[in-house]
């Protein structure tokens, strides 16, 4: 999430084919999110949560080199496999990957912190580097009012 300055559910989404490795910078596709509804199976659906959050980013080196490593470690994952995928292999839900954050967090000592908070750094970052134009771009959003 951080690297990508990506929702959880679209961050949970992401395919292999969605990752290119080979390219400088490595990119990411961000087409689609996971949808969990209460007394149904959680689900990928093939699009995020507006048209301008479809997106290509580019990962900083740290993002790419984590990816690599999970790669590295998971073997015959096809291209149309989730690159964070449960345990039976089901996409992972948004509500547990909060609450294994929330766990992290509290463990290595820091308070308040939430998911939020990755995409706002992120954000604000590019924009004081760059521009509210492209921050807003990176986000998904439609309009920078939102963004600001």
């Amino acid at each position: 999430m951080f690297g990508a300055s990506a929702r959880i559910g679209e961050v949970l989404a992401i395919r292999r084919r969605d990752i290119v490795l080979i390219t400088a910078p490595t990119t990411m596709r961000i087409a689609g999110t996971i949808i969990g509804r209460n007394g149904e199976s959680t689900f990928r659906r093939d699009h995020p949560k507006s048209t301008r959050s479809r997106r290509v980013v580019a990962l900083p080196t740290f993002t790419a080199a984590a990816v690599r490593a999970d790669w590295a470690s998971i073997d015959g994952l096809g291209p149309e496999e989730l690159l964070f995928n449960s345990r039976q292999g089901t996409p992972r839900t948004t509500v547990d990957v909060r609450r294994l954050l929330r766990t992290v967090l509290e463990r290595a000592g820091i308070s308040g912190a939430t998911q939020h908070m990755f995409c706002r750094t992120v954000a604000t970052t590019v924009h004081d580097s760059a521009s509210l134009e492209l921050a807003a771009e990176l986000l998904g959003h439609t309009y920078t009012e939102i963004t600001v």
